[in-house]
């Protein structure tokens, strides 16, 4: 496993795995989070992944008492030492069954305000949008920006559409949408400048949970697109 380290601030190191978003580089991070799950060294206090790096933040005030008392060596190169050794001893992630979760959409009207948005711009009918969408094998790479929101790899190239030049004050939970290459669904009401093209019923996000996401890095997602009947009926089932 390549790795690249660098500081963030006294209290933070930063494990570079890949300098690229693809598949093979996620596996490392996921081989690498996964040894430091089942490791769990004392003097971590987090980490946190992100596409291509895992951010692991320490206490420099414990690691100076309890193991370098007498030195004259930083906490930082100490930890930087101690983070090699952990990616170098990483055994090989077991390649069990990924989660596959399938997630319904109601698209376009008030649900997706922007479908027709990213229709002109792709050249294409509103219902072949939707296909595109729904026909995508999606993986989680990782969950960030806001609470349970994924960032998904997987979509077609042709329905791809920038941000919107102005983005809204106020977007709700559940709404499925589209930013360059990326498509995404937002867990909770938040502002937000993805091209929406849709929404789910599903809560994505219960903080009163454990785990509070319903989404994890690694998980397989498919859309299903669904009626307003239908939508209706599923959020009623959720409360």
């Amino acid at each position: 496993m390549e790795i690249e380290l660098y500081p963030l601030g006294d209290q933070a190191i930063v494990a570079e795995l890949g300098t690229s978003i693809n598949l093979t580089t996620h596996n490392h991070v996921q081989q690498f989070i996964s040894h430091l799950d089942s490791i769990h060294p004392d003097w971590m206090i987090e980490y946190i992944p992100a596409f291509t790096t895992v951010t692991i933040f320490y206490d420099p005030l414990k690691i100076h008492d309890n193991y370098l008392p007498d030195s004259t060596i930083l906490p930082y190169n100490w930890v930087y030492q101690q983070v090699l050794d952990i990616a170098h001893s990483a055994p090989p992630r077991e390649q069990s069954q990924a989660r596959t979760i399938e997630i319904p959409v109601c698209y376009g009207d008030e649900f997706g305000p922007d479908l027709e948005v990213v229709a002109e711009r792709s050249q294409l009918q509103p219902e072949e949008v939707i296909n595109l969408h729904t026909s995508g094998d999606y993986l989680v790479y990782m969950i960030g920006f806001a609470p349970g929101f994924p960032y998904l790899g997987g979509m077609d190239e042709a329905i791809a559409t920038p941000r919107r030049k102005d983005p809204r004050s106020s977007i709700p939970a559940g709404s499925v949408g589209i930013a360059g290459s990326q498509t995404g669904v937002y867990p909770i009401e938040t502002p937000g400048g993805w091209q929406l093209i849709g929404r789910t019923p599903y809560q994505l996000f219960k903080p009163q949970q454990d785990p509070p996401s319903l989404l994890l890095a690694g998980d397989r997602i498919k859309f299903k697109a669904i009626s307003k009947a239908e939508f209706n009926k599923l959020e009623e089932e959720q409360l």
